[in-house]
């Protein structure tokens, strides 16, 4: 049986919040090109060794806030019946 975070849980579309108006928004979205670039270079300085404590501290946010929007939009995938990609 698979485990289901709380997350998961609480993000299920049964709730009835994920309408396919939302869903759509949120399989639409793509972060704007500044914080884009910003991510890239925070990769990059990750990759060589070279963040900072606050730098590090910052990637980390992002990639937190990444798996949550990737849930999100999986979520929101199966509301419009669609597969990733």
């Amino acid at each position: 049986m698979a485990t289901v975070s709380s997350l998961d849980s609480f993000l299920d579309p049964v709730h009835g919040w994920l309408t396919p108006p939302v869903a759509e928004r949120i399989v639409d979205w793509r972060p704007d090109e500044q914080l884009r670039k910003r991510i890239e270079e925070l990769g990059r300085k990750a990759d060589e060794g070279t963040l900072t404590p606050d730098e590090d501290a910052e990637y980390r946010a992002y990639i937190d806030e990444g798996d949550v929007i990737a849930l999100l939009q999986a979520k929101a995938r199966r509301v419009l019946g669609r597969s990733a990609g």
